[in-house]
């Protein structure tokens, strides 16, 4: 990317607010499908970072 020469990757990918392996550590044993839950989790932090994105952008 320009403009980022020598300056560290961010820890988390663009687009996530709270990443699911973070997640996934604050949760007891989960049951039943993980990949389903997964993909749910990725869905909704995907619209709480667009929010937050549309609530900087209208302002």
């Amino acid at each position: 990317m320009n403009g980022l020469a020598g300056r560290p990757s961010p820890k988390i990918p663009p687009g996530v607010c709270l990443p699911w392996d973070e997640k996934l550590k604050e949760l007891p044993e989960l049951s039943g499908d993980k990949e389903l839950l997964r993909k749910i989790w990725q869905d909704i932090d995907a619209f709480g970072n667009t929010f937050i994105w549309q609530l900087l952008l209208s302002f």
